[in-house]
């Protein structure tokens, strides 16, 4: 919600000392007034006298009276962390990006922005991060703000004002006199800094002003309007699987019927084969007739109305008919046909016959969901090498068999674990419609069963839905859930099933929390568009082919070292407060990694040069801290992950070809197989403090990731956007 902005006081500490009182006195006796919005402004405080400010001037304000910080996030987030009460952060257009500030105050700060011109009004109000309000000057020339822009007048104003859908404040020499004109503008309110500041009585200044606002006609302000949700119905889905058997449990129509069940919908199942096998591979497979086939299917339509359904393995080119066939006399509402050829464990499952009829079949479905192989036997071509290989053959299939298509990563040996929905059908010619969906990979060699999984939970959570992504991105949520605790199960001496009622079972344990989304998959797609910025940066990537000028890579490196030095004593904190001594061992390894070797490369670098802390480098150190303040471990080591996760993440496979290339000690030491290990450790040290955590600290824990990823978005893009 947004405060009571009409009278908008900011500060300014020497006009308030030269009129002989302090700024806490000043704000004390302005809010008596009637000043409803105090913003403190301290451009050359400490970060700890600031901190300070912030707190006395918190002790003095009633409820109802909002308390900004100007630019200074950091200190936003260390009044936080010790319970001060503080509205938000304002910041300018050269002050860090919106998003960034976000990300270190978290969800619950007020933000505003400082716009003058129509292009930033626009911005601001499209900007994701939420922008609050703006503060459009200034208004006439004044003396408390030295970069301020050309003054805009009133009328000038009022045609911003009427450009932003946001509330507009005013400022910039404001006085009394002017708030009538401002209001009939269409001013949301009206900041002042001498006005009250320099007063002989700030309180009767501040009551001047506030009279002068609530004796002004106001112009009314178009609102947009409320947009109504149907609510969900509360009938689970109807889902029917159709497929082969497992006796093991964890694939096929046994699989089917938990992936179900733990998406929320009602299972049935018609048995196509019989299959022999067990985690370690099929002995043999037995094909019922197809007349008993059709039977079934029958059974089950002539009785249930069938809201989706899921087809598996179908074995031969007859049973592959008969489903072709009562698809098109039952014509239900949702097919989802996964194409099984191949299992887990390498196994043909499909006769080379049969591949033709399934072809056929998949013309008739709203989904398929191959995998890397059974995608190349559909698009008639080798196996795909890289992700960008099956997604060309994802687009050759959908648009040659007219159906959408789940491409799957799986098999392919990134680091993350890509699919991508691709419809070549109803996007522009040439250009097919991709969304992609990308989670870290889980670790774990129990995989069996995995795709039949993943296909009966997208036909449950599809079942009736009005879009395709959202449904996409929670089945991928729940199998990556179900792999992350696939190993507690223990079935098996091969591949063993997935658990797909890791969730349902910890969730009906009593006094249990829910099961959080696995860290590696929630945290690592939570951070994909910083992920994107990064690697699409200049800098990261003139890092990269070696383009990037000396001058900025020198300006980076000492950042980089100053910023080190501070981020060995947060690992040194870390390692205090760790359960085991294992965990301590790593975090102390770490730090001391910090201050040896990598500032090593850094003294090599740059010899005896100086270099003064940038605002950016400030920030995030200052960010760290505000979570070290935690008395949780687990927030500590969620802020410290992203400068293992990130680096690991642009220096994999970054090794350059050739000898002379200017960056390749910087690319080569986060291109190491050492230390991606060491971010493996992390990653397994941070999820472990997740999973004991209660929900308070895990909501701390990823404002503190995502606020760490933010900032080492804006510490790339510093060097090149100092000189701009």
């Amino acid at each position: 919600m947004t405060p009571d902005l009409s009278v908008y006081l900011v500060t300014d500490t020497d006009t308030c000392l030269r009129a002989g009182r302090t700024v806490v006195e000043t704000v004390a006796a302005a809010v008596a007034g009637g000043a409803t919005t105090v913003q403190l402004r301290e451009k050359d405080c400490s970060p700890r006298a600031f901190l300070q400010l912030v707190t006395a001037v918190s002790a003095v304000l009633p409820e109802h009276v909002a308390l900004f910080v100007n630019d200074r996030v950091d200190v936003y987030a260390a009044a936080r962390a010790r319970g001060v009460r503080v509205t938000g952060i304002h910041v300018g257009q050269s002050d860090l990006p919106v998003s960034t500030v976000r990300a270190i105050a978290g969800p619950e700060a007020v933000i505003g922005l400082s716009a003058s011109t129509p292009s930033q009004l626009a911005a601001a109000a499209a900007d994701p991060a939420g922008v609050a309000y703006v503060g459009i000057g200034a208004l006439h020339p004044t003396a408390t703000k030295k970069d301020a822009p050309e003054p805009l007048g009133i009328e000038r104003f009022a045609e911003l004002c009427a450009l932003s859908p946001l509330p507009a404040v005013a400022i910039g020499g404001v006085t009394a006199a002017d708030l009538p004109r401002l209001r009939t503008a269409g001013a949301a309110g009206a900041a002042v800094v001498s006005a009250v500041c320099a007063a002989s009585d700030p309180r009767e200044a501040a009551a001047e002003l506030a009279a002068a606002w609530a004796g002004a006609d106001r112009a009314p302000r178009s609102g947009g309007a409320r947009v109504d949700r149907t609510p969900f119905s509360p009938r689970p889905p109807r889902v029917l699987a159709i497929a082969g058997t497992d006796p093991t449990g964890g694939a096929g129509i046994q699989a089917d019927l938990k992936s179900i069940a733990a998406n929320g919908g009602y299972g049935m199942a018609v048995v196509t084969a019989l299959v022999a096998q067990n985690t370690r591979g099929v002995r043999s497979v037995h094909v019922p007739p197809a007349s008993f086939l059709r039977e079934q299917l029958d059974a089950v339509s002539d009785d249930v109305t069938i809201d989706a359904v899921k087809i598996g393995m179908l074995a031969t080119a007859e049973i592959a008919g008969v489903v072709d066939e009562w698809l098109g006399r039952v014509r239900p509402p949702l097919t989802v046909l996964d194409p099984v050829m191949v299992a887990t464990s390498g196994d043909r499952l499909l006769e080379q016959d049969a591949v033709d009829a399934v072809r056929r079949l998949a013309r008739r479905a709203d989904l398929i969901t191959p995998n890397i192989p059974e995608l190349a036997i559909l698009a008639g071509a080798p196996i795909a090498r890289d992700w960008p290989e099956a997604l060309a053959q994802a687009e050759r299939v959908s648009r040659e068999l007219g159906v959408r298509v789940l491409a799957k990563g799986g098999h392919l040996r990134d680091a993350d674990a890509p699919d991508a929905l691709v419809d070549a059908v109803a996007a522009e010619p040439d250009r097919p419609a991709v969304r992609e969906f990308r989670t870290a990979r889980v670790m774990t060699a129990n995989t069996h069963g995995t795709g039949c999984s993943l296909s009966s939970a997208l036909s449950t959570r599809l079942a009736g839905a009005d879009d395709w992504e959202q449904p996409i991105a929670d089945a991928k949520a729940w199998l990556t859930e179900s792999l992350a605790a696939a190993d507690e199960l223990e079935v098996g001496g091969g591949a063993g099933p997935i658990h797909h009622l890791a969730g349902l079972w910890s969730r009906a344990m009593p006094g249990s929390a829910p099961l959080a989304p696995p860290l590696p998959e929630s945290w690592w797609s939570g951070i994909a568009d910083v992920r994107d910025r990064i690697h699409s940066s200049p800098f990261v990537r003139g890092l990269i082919d070696g383009q990037l000028e000396r001058p900025a890579y020198r300006w980076y490196l000492g950042q980089d070292a100053l910023y080190l030095a501070g981020y060995a004593d947060l690992l040194d904190r870390a390692s205090a407060s760790a359960p085991t001594a294992d965990e301590s061992t790593f975090w102390a390894d770490a730090a001391r990694a910090c201050r040896e070797e990598e500032l090593r490369l850094h003294r090599d670098e740059l010899g005896d040069e100086v270099h003064a802390l940038s605002p950016v480098t400030a920030a995030y150190l200052g960010q760290m801290r505000a979570a070290a303040s935690h008395a949780e471990h687990a927030v500590l080591i969620a802020a410290v992950l992203p400068c293992f996760w990130i680096y690991a993440d642009v220096g994999a496979g970054r090794t350059p070809a050739t000898t002379d290339h200017p960056y390749r000690e910087w690319l080569e030491a986060y291109a190491a197989e050492a230390f991606h290990e060491s971010t493996r450790r992390a990653i397994g040290y941070v999820t472990s403090a997740w999973n004991a955590a209660d929900a308070t600290t895990r909501s701390r824990a990823w404002d503190a990731f995502r606020a760490s990823a933010e900032l080492e978005d804006a510490f790339f893009r510093a060097p090149l956007e100092r000189a701009r």
